[in-house]
Parts: C-alpha cells; structure tokens; sequence
C-alpha cells in the first residue's frame, strides 16, 4: 500500500467499501458512510479535505437501485452526477487522485461483442445515464482520475444477486431467471484488490476510463445455476426471456466488457468468474 497520504473511501460501508475493508487494515484509508461523507453536502467535503489532504479518493457512493430510479431521476442524478462532481472539483482543488466506480449501464448492450472503453455510450435507464453524467463531471473537472467500469457485483458483504439467490434457496423449490441478458459477475473482492493495487502504483501515466469485470460471460440464468450448483442447493432453475419479467428499467441486452486495457496497463491477471464465486459462496458460508 501507499503510506504517503490518506486515501477517503466513500460510500465505505457499502458493499465494496467493506469489500476494500477486509482487504487492508492501513490506516491511511478512512471508510466513510453517507452522513461522515455525504457527497452532496460541499461543507462536509470541504471540512474532510482539509482535515485529511487525501492523495487519493475512492468513490463508491452511488444510487443504484436500477428500478426505483425510474421514480427518483432526481435523487438519482444528484448522487451519481453532482456528487461525483463535487469530488472531482475537491479533488483537483487539493490535488488529489480520484478512483470512481462507473458501471457497464452506460452501453445499450445491443451489439453481441466486448464492449471496449472507447465504444459509444448510450444508456437505456435513469441509473445508467445518471453514471454516465458523473464520468463526464469527473472527466471536465480533473486529469487525475481512473474511472473504473464494473458489471453484475456481489460479494459476501451488502445485498446483491448472490445472496439474494442463496436466501431463496432455503425458501423455494423452484426459480425462473431471465436467460437474455448476457454479463460478467464481478466479485467485490476483486474489485477491491485492483483498486488498493492502483493505489500502490500511483502511476500518473495511467489516468483514463478502464473495464474491470472477472473473465468470461454469462446470462442471470446460467449464474444463478453456479450459484445453486456451487452451494449445494436442489432448488429447480428455469430459464425464461427478459419479456416474462418486465422491469420498471431497461437492461443491456449484452454487456460483457473488454478488460485488455487493464490487464496491459497494470500486468494484471483477472479470475474466471465462476471461480471467484466459488470463493465467495465459502466466505458466505
């Protein structure tokens, strides 16, 4: 890790900030929830910035309940948007490096190829435009950033997919998952250990946007399957079209991304999805 300065993590007790939590115990990094770090309230940043002078700040603080933003745009926006560019303005105010979490949302997901980092972003819900309105903040406001795009996250903290299918297994006998809409899961810890690794580069050649997803690619059906298989469970699985299950949001119909552009920058390796999972269902258990 980087011993210079204090690295702010906000959105710190969500999933990925307890993720990030349980990878380190450096002191420099101080986890901050929504009230300690509320990313719309500029007296709050401001007083944490001068007190801390952060050389980095992770910002995992995001709006993401896809659906529900259909009804909140607002809110929406003013978390993923504004509050992303109030840190981007502090940040190149008190010369620090931000680490925003962005999300594959931003792509239609119409076309059946690895979306690459310069492909045309054209979001098809609130949540996906809103992120796509905070990488723009960030990207007017400060040179110093990594905008991160993730896709499908769980882990064994917070709530999310895998856990919601692991409680469900004790309640059902039977299950229909949506076969059509084809990602990448994406295990926190991992994610995690790529962002404490950029911080302990801190390579200021390497500013830009990167994908970070695990290898591979697979519909919500064939994931829940690992999950069921991996875990043990007997629970029946039926595959059906996302038109069965309509949803408030639109989803990407194919949005599995790229990651060569990180795994060359950084020399990094990137796990097979289903092997990350197998490790998550055992810290679960």
């Amino acid at each position: 890790m980087n011993n210079k300065g204090k690295v702010l993590v906000f959105g710190g007790v969500g999933q990925l900030g307890q993720c990030l939590s349980k990878l380190t115990k450096d002191r420099n990094l101080v986890f901050l929830d929504e009230v300690a770090g509320n990313i719309l309230d500029l007296g709050i940043l401001r007083t944490l910035f001068v007190g801390e002078s952060p050389e980095f700040v992770v910002n995992c603080a995001a709006y993401t309940a896809v659906d529900k933003a259909e009804d909140e745009p607002e809110l929406c926006e003013k978390i993923n948007s504004t509050g992303a560019g109030n840190l981007a303005m502090l940040c190149a105010e008190f010369k620090a490096t931000l680490i925003h979490i962005s999300t594959d949302f931003i792509f239609e997901g119409n076309v059946p190829m690895p979306l690459i980092e310069s492909d045309v972003a054209n979001p098809v819900n609130i949540y996906g435009k809103t992120k796509l309105q905070g990488e723009l903040e960030i990207t007017k406001q400060l040179e110093a950033h990594y905008i991160l795009r993730t896709s499908w996250l769980y882990s064994e903290f917070g709530g999310n997919f895998v856990k919601t299918m692991l409680k469900l297994a004790k309640e059902r006998e039977e299950l229909s998952v949506i076969v059509d809409q084809i990602g990448t899961p994406t295990y926190g810890i991992d994610l995690a250990a790529v962002i404490l690794n950029l911080i302990s580069l801190n390579n200021h050649t390497a500013y830009g946007t990167y994908h970070y997803s695990n290898e591979g690619l697979c519909s919500w059906y064939d994931f829940a399957k690992a999950i069921f298989e991996i875990s043990g469970s007997e629970l029946k699985v039926y595959p059906i079209p996302t038109s069965a299950y309509p949803t408030k949001a639109r989803r990407p119909a194919f949005s599995v991304m790229d990651k060569t552009k990180i795994k060359t920058t950084f020399n990094l390796e990137i796990p097979y999805w289903r092997d990350s999972l197998i490790k998550c269902i055992h810290a679960i258990k």
